[in-house]
């Protein structure tokens, strides 16, 4: 089995490249992530079946944390690209800390509904309120939600938060697609410590993801030791 890769990938300064940037990182958080969810496809859609094997995050317009099953290959000339073998050593009790930016949902049963309907975990919280009363509880609502869905992730992929976790952003982002109905989605930023419980649990959902909306840049969780 080969082993994942971490990479830091930003596209070219070169005048070539350059020349086309504003059609490969357009204005707008919502406009980049749906450009980026194409653009860094040109890295691993080497077969026209293969599969989405490699999860993603924005660091800045045209800068890019990419982990992946394969290393990247630029075909193109498009980017600059140092990248290094993932292979964490970890143990139970080991101290991390993390960022992570993710589509955090949950699902509920709706009544008359024989399938559970998926939420983001933000509006959810905020749903039972009268309308003239969300904003100003958003921010309560934002942190609470999103610290909950987190030990929920936890419980089952193997580590446990420590409080407090911080909240660094939440937005919506409404993506347009060719052809297709505009993807919306809430984000969240979050950053904190975490305690591994079950190290090969933990390592498993980095490589696969937290919560949806992977293609679109969420579900990366970068790791470095704590302290």
């Amino acid at each position: 089995m080969m082993t994942p890769i971490l990479s830091r990938v930003a596209l070219r300064r070169d005048a070539p490249v350059q020349a086309f940037a504003r059609l490969l990182v357009p204005e707008g958080q919502a406009q980049q992530h749906g450009a980026a969810h194409h653009l860094l496809w040109a890295l691993f859609g080497d077969t026209p079946d293969r599969d989405r094997d490699f999860l993603w995050r924005q660091v800045e317009p045209g800068r890019y944390m990419v982990l992946s099953a394969r290393p990247p290959m630029d075909t193109h000339g498009l980017f600059a690209i140092e990248s290094r073998p993932f292979a964490p050593v970890l143990h139970e009790g080991d101290r991390l800390r993390f960022l992570l930016r993710a589509n955090a949902t949950v699902d509920r049963k709706m009544p008359g509904k024989t399938r559970s309907q998926r939420h983001d975990v933000v509006m959810d919280a905020l749903h039972h309120l009268p309308r003239d009363k969300r904003a100003p509880a958003r921010v309560d609502a934002v942190a609470s939600a999103a610290a909950a869905w987190l030990e929920r992730q936890g419980a089952r992929s193997g580590f446990v938060p420590e409080a407090p976790v911080t909240v660094e952003a939440y937005d919506v982002l409404r993506i347009a697609r060719a052809g297709a109905p505009r993807v919306s989605f809430g984000v969240v930023d979050l950053t904190g410590d975490l305690m591994v419980a079950a190290p090969a649990d933990f390592v498993a959902t980095l490589l696969r993801g937290f919560g949806r909306a992977r293609a679109f840049g969420c579900g990366l969780m970068l790791i470095r030791r704590a302290g």
